[in-house]
C-alpha cells in the first residue's frame, strides 16, 4: 500500500510541475504584463521601473524559481482586471464551482447507477429501451441548450426558479454555501441538472454495459446455480465488480465538471471559477489564467489520487499485483 501511494504521489508531483512550467510560460508569451498593468499610454521609464520592481528584468531561470516559490506559498500575484490578489479571487469563487460540480455528480450517480442496473436487468423491455433512448438524448444535447431550455420552462413560463446568480449564501468560516438558504437551493437546481444530464446518460450506459458483461461471468452462473436469491447475486456479486470502472470514470468526470463547467456557469451567470475564467480571458488577465490552470491541475491529480486509492481498496486483483511487485 505504501509503495502504491508513493508512486501515485510522485506521478502527481510531476504533473503539477509540468503544469507550473506551462503556467509560467503564459506570462512570457501572452503579451507584456507591464503594458497590461500600466496601459498602452505609459512611458518607457515607467515600464522599466515597474519591470525592475516586479523582477521581470532578471534571468528567466531566476524568474521561474521566484514564481515557483511564491506559488507554493499560495501567492499567484495580482489580478490585472480586479487589482486584488489572485488567491483571494479564487478563494471567493471556488466554493460556488465545487458545490455546483459536487451536486451535479451526486445527482448523476444517484440516478445513473440505478437506471443502468435497471436497463441491464430488464434488457429488452419497454422501460429499458425507453431509458436507453432518453440517455441517448442526454448525451447528444449540448449543455447550453439544456440550460436555456430549463430557463425557458422553469423561469420564463412557470416562474418557479431564478434564471441567474447563486441566491442568498451563508458564510461558514470563509466558505460561502448556498445549501442553507431556500433561495440558494432553488438557484442551484437548474445549473446542477444541466451539468448532470450528460453525466447521468454516460454513467447509466456504462453501468448497463458493465453489468451485462459481469452477468455473463462464470462466478455469477455458479452463484445462481447454488440457488442464491437474484437480489443477492445482482447486488452483492455483480454490482461490486460493476462499480470498479464506474468509480474511475466518475472521478475523472468530477474533475472535468469542475474544470469545464464554463458554459453552464456562463448560461446561469453562476459566480464560480468557470465564469471567472471567461471574464479573465476577455480581459487577458494572465495571473488569473495561470492560477486557474494550476488550480484545475491540482483538482485533477487529487481526484485521480483518491480514485486510485478507492480502486486499490475495491479491486483485489490490483492489491495482488502490487503485493507481487508488479506494475499497478
Amino acid at each position: 500500500m505504501s509503495l502504491f501511494l508513493v508512486q501515485r504521489v510522485l506521478q502527481a508531483v510531476v504533473v503539477i510541475a509540468v503544469v507550473m512550467v506551462l503556467a509560467f510560460l503564459m506570462f512570457r508569451f501572452l503579451g507584456d504584463p507591464i503594458v497590461s498593468i500600466l496601459g498602452a499610454n505609459s512611458t518607457g521609464i515607467q515600464r522599466d521601473a515597474l519591470r525592475a520592481e516586479l523582477g521581470l528584468d532578471r534571468p528567466l531561470v531566476l524568474q521561474f524559481a521566484d514564481y515557483v516559490w511564491k506559488t507554493l506559498q499560495g501567492n499567484f500575484g495580482i489580478s490585472y482586471r480586479l487589482g486584488t490578489p489572485v488567491a483571494r479571487v479564487l478563494a471567493e469563487r471556488a466554493p460556488a464551482t465545487i458545490e455546483l460540480a459536487t451536486t451535479g455528480m451526486v445527482l448523476a450517480l444517484a440516478v445513473g447507477i440505478p437506471a443502468g442496473i435497471y436497463a441491464a436487468l430488464k434488457r429488452g423491455r419497454v422501460g429499458s429501451n425507453l431509458a436507453l433512448a432518453v440517455s441517448l438524448i442526454g448525451i447528444s444535447m449540448p449543455s447550453f441548450f439544456m440550460g436555456l431550455l430549463l430557463i425557458w420552462i422553469f423561469s420564463v413560463k412557470l416562474g418557479w426558479l431564478s434564471s441567474f446568480g447563486r441566491g442568498q449564501v451563508t458564510d461558514l468560516g470563509g466558505w460561502t454555501t448556498s445549501f442553507l438558504t431556500a433561495s440558494g437551493i432553488k438557484a442551484l437546481i437548474m445549473p446542477a441538472v444541466t451539468i448532470s444530464v450528460f453525466q447521468i446518460a454516460m454513467i447509466m450506459r456504462l453501468v448497463r454495459a458493465e453489468m451485462l458483461e459481469v452477468l455473463r461471468m462464470d462466478y455469477i452462473r455458479f452463484a445462481q446455480a447454488r440457488g442464491l436469491p437474484g437480489r443477492s447475486v445482482h447486488i452483492h456479486h455483480a454490482l461490486r465488480n460493476t462499480l470498479v470502472p464506474v468509480i474511475t470514470v466518475a472521478g475523472l468526470q468530477l474533475g472535468s465538471v469542475i474544470a469545464f463547467a464554463v458554459i453552464t456557469e456562463q448560461v446561469f451567470q453562476w459566480p464560480g471559477l468557470g465564469l471567472l475564467f471567461l471574464q479573465s480571458v476577455a480581459a487577458a488577465d494572465v495571473p488569473v489564467l495561470s492560477a486557474y490552470l494550476i488550480l484545475i491541475a491540482v483538482f485533477f491529480v487529487t481526484i485521480n489520487l483518491v480514485v486510485d486509492l478507492l480502486y486499490y481498496a475495491i479491486d483485489p486483483r490490483l492489491r495482488a499485483t502490487v503485493a507481487s511487485g508488479g506494475r499497478a
